[in-house]
């Protein structure tokens, strides 16, 4: 049972019109102690908010209603003084949430920021607590997307800008796969047999591909010369990043970008434009050798966190868990 004591505020003198609720052991207003509270909230990081609900016989909005204004008090402001590496992409959280943009430390793992929507707009709220956190931002790792980059470059002009290689492996495989469907719709029924099936086997990388499968491919490449000179290119830009140093890199990538653009296969030349015209972010990454694979970790993480809760009504109770993912044990918990 709650104890509730009313109090007449000092200036009314009790004429009995206003009152202030004031305990030792509970929030003004408040239906639940201060240690309840902090127990369920415990709980929350190892369970379900329908398994803490059901564990403490309260009622799930009440567990909710606890858990939320927890998170918003304690994520209000998000300390970035000892913040010098970033990393910024976005995510699908479905058709209700839409898209988020997030912001990582990418040395602790912290989620920094998660702002609604993408694109610069979505950042507007991250670059003021920066300011008055008095961050001192080195580098920040990112994928191709203008939007993005540009305002990184308007608001941390003497940052380093790296455009992560995870996305740029990623624009060969779009390239590959690009020329394996113009393929197939150009060749006859006999020559499609070849390609057919292959969509998968040549976006694996060299390593990862299951030994069963290697005799497929390499029938597949040696009938189809395009996808074959495309593959091979892709395992040779994925070696940029296996370089010495930035001068030995940035010889290794104007070599390819050479080899691209002598195949005269066009979304290979397409790719090899937009290196050569980001090669200064790319090669950013042997100055500061960061990237944004922490960042799909957390956006794994947030899928699961999703399917577990059978998706969200309340878009800022999800925004406010997604801060606090860091802070999850072994099993995340949903709704």
């Amino acid at each position: 049972m709650v104890l509730v004591v009313e109090v007449p505020k000092c200036e009314c003198r009790g004429c009995g019109k206003c009152f202030e609720h004031s305990t030792p052991f509970a929030h003004a207003y408040s239906h639940h102690s201060r240690a309840l509270a902090r127990f369920v909230c415990e709980l929350s990081r190892f369970m379900s908010l329908q398994d803490v609900a059901h564990f403490t016989h309260l009622d799930w909005d009440t567990v909710k209603g606890i858990v939320k204004a927890d998170l918003a008090r304690r994520y209000e402001k998000v300390e970035m003084s000892e913040v010098r590496r970033i990393g910024v992409d976005e995510n699908y959280l479905g058709k209700k949430a839409k898209y988020v943009t997030l912001v990582v430390d990418l040395e602790s793992g912290r989620v920094l920021w998660a702002g609604k929507g993408r694109g610069k707009e979505a950042l507007d709220g991250f670059w003021q607590q920066m300011r008055r956190s008095d961050a001192r931002i080195e580098a920040v790792a990112c994928d191709m997307s203008g939007a993005y980059w540009s305002a990184i470059n308007e608001h941390l002009p003497d940052a380093a800008l790296v455009f992560d290689h995870f996305h740029i492996i990623k624009l060969a495989n779009e390239k590959i796969d690009e020329i394996r469907r113009g393929l197939q719709r150009t060749l006859e029924l006999d020559g499609q047999k070849f390609i057919k099936g292959t969509r998968y086997l040549l976006l694996h990388g060299k390593e990862n591909l299951p030994e069963d499968k290697r005799p497929k491919l390499e029938e597949a490449l040696a009938c189809n010369e395009p996808p074959s000179k495309a593959c091979y290119l892709k395992e040779e830009l994925r070696q940029l990043w296996n370089q010495p140093g930035k001068e030995a890199a940035r010889k290794h990538l104007q070599e390819w970008i050479l080899k691209a653009y002598a195949t005269a296969i066009g979304p290979l030349k397409k790719l090899a434009n937009t290196l050569l015209t980001h090669a200064r972010q790319i090669l950013s990454y042997f100055d500061h050798p960061i990237s944004s694979g922490i960042m799909e970790g957390i956006n794994n993480k947030i899928g699961r966190l999703t399917r577990m809760a059978y998706g969200y009504r309340d878009v800022d109770f999800l925004h406010l868990r997604i801060y606090a993912l860091h802070e999850s044990k072994d099993i995340l918990t949903g709704t």
